[in-house]
This record gives C-alpha cells, structure tokens and sequence, in this order.
C-alpha cells in the first residue's frame, strides 16, 4: 500500500509541475515575443508605449503597452507569477520524493564519490539556497554595470564550474537534475524577489500618483531575460532522467555543457530574430555542440564495437542476470529500496532479457551504469561476457550453437 500511494504521489507531483512550467515557459516565451513585437501606434498616442494585433481562436486581439497616469489604475490587473510558484511548489516536494526519500539510490554512486546519502541531501539543499545568493549579489554588484558582460562571464563560469563539480560528487542523474533545480530556483527567485516586487511598485505608484522608481523595472526585464535564456537547458534536465546515455556518460559534466550551449543559444536565436537583429551565426556553435554530443554518446566512442572471444552460452548469462540484475528487475523485486521493476522492465524469462538486450548494452556494457551504483557488484569480466554475447546477436541458444 506504502508503494502504492508514493507511486500515485509521485505522479500526480509530476504532473502537476509539469502543467505549471508548460505555463509558465508559455507565458515567458510570449511576453518575450511581445515586447518586441509592440509597434508605435500610427497616430501616435501619449500614454501608448506599443501595440500589436494578434489573431488566435477565430478572433483578432488588439494588445497595448500602456503608462498609467497618476491614480488611474485599471480593474482587474492580470498579473502572471502563480505558474513560477506552483512550479517550484510541485518540484521540490518531487525532488525530495524521488531523491532524498529513496535511501540515496537515485542521489549518490559510490563509483563517483564516497558521499553519504545524508550529505548528499545537504549538499542539494544547500546549493538552491547559494546559488541563488551568489546569483542575485552578482546581479546586483558593479560587475552588472553597464550590458553586464563582466557579469554574464562569471555567471557561465560559475555554471560550468557547478555541472562539473556535481558531476564529480553526486550520481550522474541527480547532479543533472539538481542543476535544473538551481537553475529553476533562480527563475522562481527572480519572479518573486525582482520582477513581481517591480510590478508592486508600478500598482503603488499609479494609486499614490508618483513616479515609479523605474530602476526596479529595468532590473526586472533583465531578470526576465536570463529566466529566458536558461528556460530550454532547465526543460532538457527536467527530462534527463529519461537519457542515461547522457547523464551517464564518463563525460557527463561535457554533454551537460554542451546541450547548454545548444539550448540557450537556441534561445538567444529566436530572441535575436524576434527583434530582428542578426544572429544566426550562433548556431554554428549550437551545431557544432549538436554533433559533439551526438558523437561522445555513439557505439564508436563509447566502445561498443566488436568484441571477441569465445562463444557465449545463453545460460551464462542469464546467471549473471539473475545475480546482478533481478533483485531490482523482476515481478517480485528482492531489493531494499525497489518495490516494483523500474521502469517496468522485468528479466524473469529468457525472452525478456532478450527483449532488452538493447537496454543491457547501453546501460550495463557501454554506460556501465547498470547496476545503479553497481549495488549488485556486476565484475568487468560480466559486463565483457555480456558485450560478448549481446555482439554475437544476443541469441537464446548460445549453448547448442557452442556444442
């Protein structure tokens, strides 16, 4: 029964967060397309800053950029800041669901560090908390002066130093997801401490009939702006859990810089057209990120090739199989932690093991992922015996064709 509500928790978390960032990237996406989309008013009018005409739903929508003037505040004010708090209110509790509640099964790898599950949980935690401290008092030094360059190249550096440093102390998957949760938590941090804060002010100052302090706007647009540009690297680490090839790779921190490479400079494109400024010279590097990540993750670096030696017998196999494997991978798991097969995926019959031998190859040959954390303690002489077999066409009858 336990399992079974975690199961529906789990679930219904998921997807939950999942409809509250479809709505708010939605939402992102188009006021970021809006804003440079707005038109001077032909004629000109005072209080409209732009306009635009948009059709959707078999209806034409006229939007304004307006100034208020002094004590003139419309009723109602539609205000978009409920997405960014359902999303990290829904995340969270499945970070620690799925992470910090399964005994470290998901979080830690003893072939990547010796950390404790216990330190692990901290180390997540804490890194949400400064991050977004560094992030914010970076944002807000000198450094940000001007375009900000200076603080745009720190703030990467910092990224790439956090991939690789998570990379070399938690399991790969949930140093992926812990940095698409920092990342988020910054964007959530943003909307509520920067951006809505600047929105408050405008309200106040329409109602108190004062200028408003437009310093808090211009730091909110720019706030809105880096949430923009890291929204594609958060929603691929979102689904990284799905992709062992990458957060499993020996390289893992590498694919993790490039996919963001791609993802915000995809972003910066679409941004740069948007305003119609040239920049399409930036998916040079994105295709070139595209085809590195493409090769690091292919049988021909990875090493899964041919190899030789004697022919395998099926039944040598299945005994490393079903010593390794099916205390996590069956109908009735033996396993302290798994209380179903992951993923569904079952090795009880001859014909189920062959039905995954694709999966057996990535994750247990090539990847050498599998078991997590080698629980089990697969040998290299295993995974060879299974490299072996699974080149040799991963058949059933290996011990007659032996005879």
């Amino acid at each position: 029964m336990t399992t079974l509500l975690l199961e529906w928790l789990n679930i219904g978390l998921r997807w939950t967060h999942l409809i509250a960032g479809i709505g708010w990237i939605g939402t992102s996406l188009y006021f970021m397309w809006l804003d440079a989309a707005l038109q001077k008013p032909d004629p000109p009018r005072d209080d409209v800053q732009g306009q635009a005409w948009l059709l959707h739903s078999g209806g034409f929508y006229l939007v304004e950029r307006r100034t208020l003037p002094p004590g003139a505040l419309p009723s109602p004010i539609h205000w978009f800041k409920w997405e960014a708090a359902m999303t990290f209110l829904t995340g969270f509790p499945l970070l620690v669901l799925v992470y910090y509640l399964t005994g470290g099964v998901y979080l830690v790898d003893p072939n990547v560090s010796s950390i404790t599950p216990g330190a692990a949980v901290l180390v997540g935690i804490g890194l949400l908390i400064v991050s977004w401290v560094v992030y914010d008092l970076l944002w807000t030094s000198p450094l940000a002066a001007g375009r900000g360059r200076a603080a745009t190249i720190v703030s990467w550096a910092l990224l790439f130093a956090v991939v690789y440093a998570l990379t070399r102390v938690l399991s790969g998957r949930a140093a992926y997801i812990h940095v698409g949760a920092m990342l988020g938590t910054i964007m959530v941090a943003n909307v509520w401490m920067r951006i809505v804060p600047a929105q408050r002010d405008l309200i106040a100052a329409a109602e108190a009939g004062r200028t408003p302090d437009y310093t808090l706007s211009t730091r909110a647009k720019q706030r809105s702006t880096h949430n923009s540009y890291v929204t594609f690297p958060v929603i691929f680490m979102m689904l990284s859990n799905h992709y062992p090839t990458t957060y499993g790779h020996p390289w893992n921190w590498l694919i993790l810089w490039l996919l963001i490479v791609v993802g915000a400079g995809v972003r910066h494109v679409m941004l740069a057209r948007e305003k119609g400024k040239p920049a399409d010279w930036w998916l040079v590097p994105v295709t070139v990120a595209i085809v590195g990540v493409v090769y690091l993750t292919s049988p021909a670096w990875l090493g899964g090739g041919m190899r030789g030696g004697d022919r395998v017998a099926f039944a040598a196999v299945k005994a490393v199989v079903d010593r390794r494997c099916v205390s996590c991978h069956s109908a009735a798991p033996s396993d302290d932690v798994f209380r179903a097969a992951p993923n569904g995926v079952t090795f009880d019959t001859p014909e189920s093991i062959r039905a995954h031998a694709d999966t057996i190859r990535t994750r247990a040959v090539m990847l050498r992922n599998m078991p997590l954390g080698n629980k089990t303690g697969m040998t290299d002489a295993e995974r060879d015996l299974l490299a072996r077999w699974l080149t040799q066409g991963a058949t059933l009858d290996g011990a007659a064709r032996a005879r």
